[in-house]
């Protein structure tokens, strides 16, 4: 009996598969992009080894187009951006968590513990960048895909006394669609004296290696001093030329060319600004701006400066806000560092350490109005830890990128 039931299956079997190689199985591409795209994108990784035909098919730059059209139509429905928050011990240890961005509530829940360590310095839509000493990692929290960069091999070496330090930035080409890190690397003496700086650029692609970057003749070698924020395919950062003098950094994603401006003096008040002048830049309604938050702390009080270019002429114009009295307990006496912007254009602000209680600062610039939005649902293993707090909100409208050098 069992005999012939196997028989029967052997037969059924022969003959399904006689059956496809008389009628032609073989799914049109056109027909299977459609059925790929409406499947959950943490699963094409998986996809990719289904076969030698899935692997280039899901890779292709056509069906990544068609993903994007089809899952950005889905968000905008649905879907709000992701806040990122990445914990770091004085041990080293490191967390990344997860959470639905703040909208009008007082807390997030974290709901995602994603266990990959390491500081991240950098973000944008559908990808997370790390820095693992020298080297940057690149990591989609949506397919769970980790890719480590090549080291830079820098043409400058430090000297005896003088400090050497890499820092990581990243940008996307809206042109050709291309997403490019730059790599900064400074070596300075005692108080930035002796400062040398060099830039290098790597273009995210197969066959893509690190490429060194030629200042234009108004360059100013100097060390960074933010974290990158990227507008309109240009990444911008503050840096410092020396220590009474503070420059913006910017890098075109699209022509690879790196310039410096230095800042004009009436941007900050403080003796030696190196050391004690609290800034990062924003986007603010579509330009670049300087969050001045020195005085925030005991007095309060905030400056806002935006750069107005015309006809390539760079101009400032500053605003100056005075927190509301019933608002300056959340800020008294705390230090903060600024962690970007939400979408509707609510400053970030976060305390450089926290310890039992995670929470960040939402500043409405529009209406001078600041809110404190309590993070709850931090693994209980945190609560009691002193640890350095970073955050970034990201649109994951491109998650389903895949990374490949």
């Amino acid at each position: 009996m069992q005999r012939e039931r196997s028989m029967k299956r052997k037969r059924r079997r022969r003959g399904i598969k006689d059956m496809c190689n008389r009628h032609d199985c073989e799914i049109p591409p056109d027909l299977m992009i459609e059925i790929l795209i409406r499947l959950p994108t943490k699963s094409f990784m998986r996809f990719k080894c289904v076969s030698k035909q899935w692997s280039p098919l899901i890779s292709g730059r056509y069906f990544c187009n068609r993903l994007f059209t089809c899952v950005t139509r889905q968000q905008q429905q649905q879907q709000q951006p992701r806040l990122y928050m990445c914990l770091v011990a004085k041990d080293k240890q490191c967390v990344l968590l997860s959470s639905m961005s703040p909208d009008n509530t007082c807390f997030v829940l974290v709901d995602q513990d994603l266990s990959i360590p390491g500081y991240f310095f950098a973000s944008v839509p559908g990808l997370l960048c790390f820095q693992f000493g020298t080297k940057a990692c690149i990591y989609n929290p949506s397919t769970k895909q980790l890719l480590t960069l090549p080291s830079v091999k820098s043409d400058i070496t430090a000297q005896q006394g003088q400090l050497k330090t890499t820092q990581y930035y990243i940008g996307r080409d809206p042109v050709n669609d291309q997403y490019k890190l730059v790599c900064t690397i400074l070596i300075y003496s005692k108080l930035f004296a002796n400062m040398s700086s060099e830039h290098w650029v790597f273009t995210l692609e197969l066959g893509g290696s690190w490429k060194k970057v030629v200042p234009l003749g108004n360059y100013h070698p100097h060390a960074p001093a933010t974290a990158g924020r990227s507008i309109d395919g240009v990444v911008h950062y503050l840096a410092w030329v020396d220590l009474y003098k503070c420059a913006v950094v910017s890098f075109n994603i699209r022509s690879e060319e790196v310039t410096t401006f230095l800042l004009p003096r009436k941007i900050w008040d403080v003796p030696v600004p190196a050391l004690m002048m609290k800034a990062d830049l924003i986007e603010y309604d579509g330009k670049l701006a300087i969050f001045s938050h020195s005085y925030l702390k005991d007095e309060g009080l905030v400056e806002l400066w935006v750069l107005k270019d015309a006809a390539g002429k760079k101009k400032w114009s500053n605003m100056i806000l005075v927190l509301q009295p019933c608002q300056r307990h959340l800020v008294h006496g705390i230090d903060l560092i600024v962690k970007g912007t939400t979408q509707d254009g609510k400053v970030i602000l976060s305390p450089l350490e926290m310890r039992s209680q995670f929470y960040i600062l939402c500043y409405d610039v529009q209406n001078n109005d600041l809110r404190k939005v309590e993070i709850t649902g931090v693994p209980r293993l945190w609560l009691h830890k002193e640890c350095n707090f970073d955050l970034k909100f990201m649109d994951e409208s491109e998650s389903f990128i895949y990374l490949e050098i």
